[in-house]
């Protein structure tokens, strides 16, 4: 009778469904600088935020950039309800072209920031493929399930923001990139809408870690501004000043300390004429009439008279300053007399780039002044006190630090401890991770398809591992290539082996080494006559042989490329 009666109940139990879980992810961001995506999932509605590129780094030779792999979302297209931008970087909006490609999602971002896309698509040939969408800080959009709307925050860029993700369960905040800047160059963050979507409860917290090692606030953009002029005062000749093109505060400041002086502004490089046309147009760059000066016409003014606003503060070869650098220019190279300013940070891994470019500018006579001796950059990113602020602002049930290499994300999680969040409602999580949340729980999900695609030449490149892998064996022990002819009914070598090296050794000094090689090899080959021939088994046995040859005679080994030639 027990069992009756506890049959029926056990069936209800199981028959009821459970709520479905506010499902949390990145595609790109998390463990790294760069490549942000993020996504808000919740029954069959996915909000978007950010889709950025990151650059790479020297080992990986002949890539371009590296975008978020997304077939997570194609595969779940038919959710998608749009692409929410917190500001207009590259490592948050690089990857739209690419994106668009496979899937057709509508766009949200700030005037700036879709402006600065619509400049993207028609480099792409992309203009008129999207559908894009300008939003202001109290606009909001709203789905079956899922609403967002924005909070206005500082950053190096105009038209940044935070992003609320209203769900069933509460929202969920993605703060951007942000800072507190009290005395900023633009419109001031708006703390009271901060404040405002605190009190109303919050059921997860994304939050920028990258400046998360570094202690107090973040100094203002306005005493940036002012060691601008300062330095700008000290210069008797020509001053060439390098930047971010999309850092438009500074390029502003650069604007009034240039007017001050009484020099003209000549822009060089394209993302920075990009940027100034764009600045202009939405009147974040307001330039005096008559200031802008076409490169062509520089010779006409005097040295103390002219101001050249370029790209390259990261040393990158084919940006507008390396090229003066080296002298590679059409239109302007270094005199005596000139001084150079980088008014930057170096990303990481761009320090010996930047390093050969100072060395070259300082070699042709300019006076060179970098952020490391003279307050001419600050961070757009929240130092320690920053991040504690918005932590405190926001308040949420959940925390998971974002926007950092691993020891930063480690950082500001201690940073959310120390304001009085649980240990155990922090979440440290991985590319394709998923935290699925609930009204008063969380828990680790299912991982999802992630990963990296590669741009090469503008095109996509998904599965690149052994191509990357061959490129790196090239530029460390260099090539070895093994040119012979081969009868296919005699097994006879009736031409060669002969061997060719690039970037293994000098070939000039290595004769005795190679031709040592080549007879090694045809001893190795002859001794295959005597079985049926199998171009697969000879190319095998070519590798083979050359490998351990040269491993036993030089200690390295090269890449070994046979060629047969079959008669």
């Amino acid at each position: 009778m027990n069992v009756a009666v506890n049959k029926p109940a056990k069936t209800n139990r199981r028959s009821k469904s459970s709520p479905p879980p506010v499902r949390i992810f990145s595609l790109g961001g998390i463990g790294e600088i760069g490549k942000n995506m993020y996504g808000i999932e919740y029954r069959d509605e996915i909000v978007l935020i950010d889709a950025g590129l990151k650059f790479p780094d020297s080992r990986l030779s002949g890539i371009d950039c590296i975008i978020p792999d997304i077939r997570y979302l194609i595969d779940n297209k038919h959710k998608m309800k749009g692409l929410f931008l917190t500001h207009g970087h590259e490592d948050h909006i690089g990857a739209i072209p690419f994106v668009l490609r496979q899937l057709q999602i509508p766009i949200y971002g700030g005037p700036l920031t879709i402006g600065l896309v619509k400049a993207k698509l028609e480099e792409y040939r992309l203009q008129g493929q999207a559908e894009l969408h300008v939003f202001h800080e109290d606009d909001r959009f709203k789905f079956n399930h899922l609403a967002v709307h924005f909070f206005r925050t500082t950053h190096s860029i105009p038209d940044a923001f935070g992003i609320v993700v209203d769900t069933p369960y509460g929202s969920v905040v993605h703060t951007g990139d942000f800072k507190f800047d009290f005395t900023p160059e633009d419109r001031p963050a708006d703390l009271f809408k901060m404040a405002s979507v605190g009190g109303e409860g919050v059921l997860a917290l994304l939050a920028d870690s990258t400046n998360s090692e570094k202690e107090g606030f973040t100094p203002s953009e306005r005493r940036v501004g002012d060691a601008i002029l300062d330095s700008f005062r000290g210069c008797k000749g020509r001053i060439l000043f390098a930047t971010f093109a999309s850092n438009v505060h500074r390029l502003q400041q650069v604007v009034e300390a240039a007017a001050l002086c009484n020099r003209k502004i000549v822009v060089i490089g394209r993302s920075m004429e990009k940027v100034f046309a764009i600045g202009q147009e939405l009147g974040y760059i307001r330039v005096p009439e008559g200031m802008l000066v076409d490169v062509k016409h520089i010779d006409r003014f005097e040295d103390r008279q002219i101001l050249i606003v370029c790209t390259g503060s990261q040393g990158e070869p084919n940006a507008a300053l390396s090229r003066i650098a080296s002298g590679a220019h059409r239109h302007v190279q270094v005199y005596p007399g000139d001084t150079v300013i980088y008014s930057s940070s170096p990303i990481p891994g761009n320090a010996p780039n930047i390093n050969r470019s100072i060395d070259a500018l300082l070699r042709a006579g300019a006076h060179v002044i970098y952020g490391s001796i003279f307050d001419i950059h600050t961070s757009g990113h929240g130092n320690r006190e920053d991040l504690k602020l918005m932590l405190s602002f926001i308040r949420p049930k959940y925390f998971i630090p974002i926007h950092g290499e691993y020891r930063m994300l480690l950082n500001h999680r201690n940073l959310a401890l120390q304001t009085g969040i649980a240990e155990d409602r922090v979440f440290i999580l991985n590319i394709g991770d998923t935290l699925s949340v609930y009204r008063n729980r969380a828990k680790r999900g299912k991982t999802i398809p992630s990963g990296e695609v590669f741009i090469s030449n503008g095109e996509m490149r998904t599965f690149e591992d052994e191509l990357l892998v061959e490129r790196m064996e090239l530029a460390q022990e260099g090539i070895v290539i093994v040119v012979m002819t081969v009868d296919r009914n005699t097994r006879q070598i009736l031409a060669g082996p002969d061997i060719v090296t690039r970037g293994f050794v000098y070939m000039q000094d290595a004769r005795p080494l190679l031709r040592r090689a080549e007879a090694q090899l045809k001893r190795s080959l002859n001794r295959m006559r005597d079985k049926e021939y199998d171009r697969k088994a000879w190319l095998r046995a070519t590798q083979q042989v050359m490998r351990r040859y040269f491993m036993k005679e030089v200690g390295r080994t090269p890449h070994i490329m046979p060629s047969i030639l079959e008669v």
